[in-house]
């Protein structure tokens, strides 16, 4: 009998993302995302069971967001907590630069009708009465969006033994965001604000290590596994075969990181050690290179096999950058999505029908 996966849950922003392609006859394609829900879906691809705790509703969004995690075996039991509610929708645009180069930009609002998108709801108690008895066991808590409710499921698992990753993103309560450092045994973030005060690693605080991303620049570590805090310790990027788009790196980095060290919960993680950590960290590294070579921030899942990866990771720790395939496995299909925003007294615009003619990308097709 094989032994049973190790089991993450995590709760924050779960989206369905549209993404823009930087080629304007691309089709607009729509996965699952969101921090919490693009780490949870690859560590669900790389092997894990993984249970997103979320409030969707049924709406068509959220219809698509399931359908897209079950693909990848990511557990929805707890995807539907009361009280529903209609599942964020993020415009991820893609452009490339006069030195050829992608960026990206997000987006929050309807294209056609300018109206907003559904935004993030946090969970509530409901969700701690239904998941909270099902934390025994598990390896991995995350969350990047704070609430009572999250917190108190955070706290609960890591009594259980479960390591808590926290990745801050964007503004929060002060104290919730206080507390949420304290429970956290891997803080991870790129926040300036973060940054300028030193780290967030204290001497009252539960965290055991401490990453803080540099973007090309590679990323800083620092842990407390042994006696006081240590010192810093500067990894640099992994080099990408191509870049067709950053998004969603982190999130590779992220979950690279908690597939290597956190299977075992915090027993497992303190086993670890110094070695164990920075050689997760340089596997998270190397899969947020791949993925660079991918639009979507998880589009490398659709391209090649799962069983290809392996390799393609190994090569790129090992200095041979071989070149990732140009043309997906599959076709990228475009689902129509309605806008749940658009004035009721209209027709339902379809927010990822062949093409979301926004200026910007009227201005592209023009050049």
């Amino acid at each position: 009998m094989s032994d049973p996966k190790p089991q993450a849950f995590g709760t924050g922003l779960i989206a369905l993302d549209l993404v823009m392609s930087a080629d304007p006859e691309a089709p607009v394609r729509s996965w699952a995302g969101g921090t919490c829900g693009n780490v949870l879906s690859i560590l669900a691809y790389l092997g894990w069971d993984a249970y997103p705790i979320g409030r969707m509703n049924g709406d068509p969004a959220s219809q698509r967001v399931k359908a897209d995690m079950k693909q990848w075996g990511v557990r929805l039991d707890f995807a539907g907590c009361a009280p529903t509610s209609h599942t964020p929708i993020i415009i991820q645009e893609i452009r490339r630069g006069r030195d050829g180069a992608p960026t990206h930009r997000f987006s929050w609002a309807c294209p056609r009708c300018g109206q907003w998108l559904p935004s993030f709801k946090a969970v509530t108690r409901h969700a701690v009465e239904a998941v909270a008895p099902k934390l025994a066991g598990s390896a991995v808590f995350f969350m990047d969006r704070l609430s009572r409710a999250s917190l108190t499921l955070a706290a609960q698992a890591s009594a259980d033994g479960a390591v808590v990753v926290f990745e801050p993103s964007g503004k929060s309560d002060p104290k919730l965001f206080a507390e949420a450092l304290r429970l956290a045994h891997v803080v991870k973030y790129a926040d300036q604000r973060l940054a300028a005060v030193g780290g967030v690693m204290a001497e009252d605080s539960a965290t055991l290590v401490e990453v803080q991303t540099l973007g090309a620049a590679g990323l800083k570590f620092r842990h407390r596994l042994g006696r006081g805090i240590s010192a810093w310790k500067h990894l640099d990027a992994v080099p990408a075969p191509r870049v067709a788009d950053t998004c969603g790196s982190g999130d590779w980095c992220t979950a690279g990181l908690v597939a290597k060290v956190a299977a075992s919960g915090q027993k497992g993680l303190r086993a670890a050690g110094v070695e164990g950590i920075q050689s997760a960290l340089r596997y998270g590294q190397a899969l947020a290179a791949w993925n660079c070579g991918f639009e979507g921030a998880r589009g490398g899942m659709y391209a090649i096999d799962r069983s290809a990866l392996d390799a393609q990771i190994e090569a790129l720790l090992s200095g041979r950058l071989e070149t990732v395939p140009l043309e997906p496995r599959q076709k990228m299909r475009s689902t129509s999505i309605a806008c749940p925003a658009c004035p009721p007294d209209k027709p339902k615009e379809r927010l990822s029908s062949a093409k979301i003619d926004t200026p910007a990308r009227r201005k592209t097709s023009a050049a």
